[in-house]
């Protein structure tokens, strides 16, 4: 195509500009930053997260394994400013049921003060019939990995207490679904 573009406008043709565009011009979103794989659905917050501490996503990541290898979802907690943990979401992008969607999850909310505190994790799926897989307790990095097999499409709870207050208690949405 380039080829036939470049000998029209040897020729004095004009080329249209469609024409001129070759597949793979367009600016595409990081699909890793650092050793870090994003899932084809992940946000541009996600990747903005990742992106601003590429290790601590790596280690938050080999907490679920090596198979979970993509990241879903990253959110600092309780807010980008006031920072006291931060959620990963991962999944090893295989379907585990009949769904696009029925993917396996793993959650880590990882501890960001520097001190033990008390904190953990519940990851629910989808339906009705699965038990919340949850992890709390008092640590001093990381509370999970917790794991749903059919995970994609339930919600992750995460909670922290820091000096007797409670900071995070936050439920979100996994993945995007209809």
């Amino acid at each position: 195509m380039t080829v036939a573009a470049t000998t029209m406008a040897t020729l004095g043709i004009a080329v249209p500009q469609t024409a001129m565009a070759v597949s793979g011009d367009a600016p595409k979103a990081p699909t890793t930053v650092g050793s870090v794989q994003f899932a084809p659905k992940a946000s541009a917050k996600t990747k903005s997260i990742v992106a601003a501490a590429p290790q601590a996503a790596a280690a938050a990541g080999n907490v679920c394994g090596a198979d979970y290898n993509e990241s879903v979802y990253a959110e600092r907690l309780p807010s980008a400013t006031a920072r006291y943990a931060t959620l990963y979401l991962w999944t090893n992008g295989k379907e585990s049921g009949p769904s696009y969607y029925d993917k396996p999850i793993c959650a880590v909310l990882w501890n960001d003060t520097g001190a033990k505190q008390y904190m953990g994790i519940r990851l629910k799926d989808n339906y009705t019939d699965t038990p919340h897989t949850e992890n709390f307790g008092t640590f001093s990095t990381y509370a999970g990995p917790v794991y749903q097999n059919r995970g994609w499409c339930g919600e992750v709870y995460s909670y922290m207490k820091k000096g007797g207050s409670v900071v995070i208690d936050t439920v979100r949405g996994v993945g995007s679904c209809n």
